[in-house]
């Protein structure tokens, strides 16, 4: 009996480099056997500024992913994120062309051609095709093949990158000497892991900030109907208290995790918190009040720059399923409460999922550190 495929899933983003490792068994289900992760180098807002060091430290993590699993990897299932990526939305359709008006496999394949044949701008790559609902004589229907009717339409929220971004992630990979089976948008696997179906069906926004992008997606009616990247992640934040406040980032970063907050009540006006604790030279109180006032112009300018990214699509009445947010962005304390206050939806925090869906299968971390799978997303 042939061997059971070796699968691996990569997420080179701007903070880590994650790497699960998975043996796909011949009736198609996945146990997952190793992972790793490594701090990240050479990325920043999703794109490639050092490919020798974004390079070695995949490599590396890739390499420690095989060593605790015990294996070789066959093939790699690769993340994508950042700027570059932009999405469409385009429908296909077919004429029912057998005597009887009833729908055959051939027509479902000549609407599906129909909606992913649309011309791309030069440079550009397909990365997902997203299917949504099928339509039949303009009813919503989950399996047309069967049924009567006279037309058949099919559309797809289709997603695009920078070819050369694209090919060097790829490179990257390549140098390991693996090939890339497929591409998956991170807002995608973010989705799958943190969303359940009955949210879906609710309609649900997909938050994941990360160090250096956002990445969501929108679902209605159980399907995802726009996905996108905001090039503006936790490292922002960072920033804006590094210099709002004249101190160094690093000092900015700890202060972030340490005493950030988006809770008005948590405030006192005359409130202050320590830089650093420890009395040294160049320790000094901070008004917990600035640190909040910066936190919040910039969660503000998030949410907007989302919404106004989703533009006649954001519509609360058809997200009631609520929001979820998840990466490590969206660990600042109130960050939930501060969302859900701005559109009176329900808003939960969920375990930051490592980036990686492949057949049907996705994984998070849990509280402990500890892998857990999700089946069938």
């Amino acid at each position: 009996m042939s061997r059971n495929k070796i699968i691996g899933a990569v997420e080179i983003g701007t903070s880590k480099v994650v790497v699960l490792v998975a043996e796909l068994t011949s009736d198609q289900s996945v146990n997952l056997i190793g992972y790793a992760k490594k701090t990240s180098a050479g990325i920043k807002k999703g794109e490639i500024i050092d490919f020798s060091s974004a390079s070695k430290v995949t490599h590396a993590a890739i390499a420690e992913a095989e060593k605790n699993a015990g294996v070789n990897i066959d093939s790699i299932y690769l993340s994508l994120t950042g700027g570059h990526l932009e999405g469409t939305f385009n429908r296909g359709s077919a004429h029912v062309s057998s005597h009887d008006g009833r729908v055959a496999e051939q027509d479902l394949t000549r609407a599906i051609e129909d909606a992913k044949s649309k011309r791309l701008p030069d440079k550009r790559l397909y990365v997902n095709h997203i299917r949504n609902p099928y339509l039949l004589d303009q009813r919503v229907v989950e399996s047309p093949v069967g049924m009567q009717g006279d037309n058949l339409e099919v559309g797809f929220w289709t997603v695009h990158g920078d070819e050369s971004t694209i090919g060097n992630y790829l490179h990257i990979v390549n140098g390991f000497g693996l090939d890339v089976d497929d591409l998956i948008i991170s807002s995608i696997c973010s989705g799958e892991a943190v969303v359940f179906p009955a949210m879906k069906d609710s309609g649900a926004l997909v938050i994941d900030i990360g160090r250096g992008t956002t990445d969501y997606a929108l679902y209605r009616n159980g399907y995802i109907i726009k996905t996108g990247v905001v090039c503006v992640g936790g490292d922002h934040f960072t920033n804006d208290l590094s210099m709002g406040l004249r101190i160094s980032p690093r000092e900015a970063e700890d202060l972030k995790k340490k005493e950030g907050t988006l809770i008005e009540d948590d405030m006192s006006p005359k409130a202050k918190v320590w830089l650093r604790g420890d009395f040294s030279i160049g320790d000094r109180e901070i008004l917990s009040d600035s640190i909040y006032q910066i936190l919040k112009a910039r969660s503000t300018e998030l949410f907007n720059t989302i919404k106004s990214d989703l533009g006649e699509l954001f519509n609360p009445s058809d997200i009631a399923g609520g929001i979820v947010l998840t990466g490590g962005g969206a660990l600042i304390r109130g960050l939930d409460i501060y969302f859900r206050d701005i559109v009176n939806l329900p808003v939960k925090i969920a375990d930051e999922p490592l980036l990686a869906v492949a057949y049907g299968t996705a994984a998070v971390l849990d509280d402990d550190g500890l892998l857990k799978l999700i089946s069938n997303v």
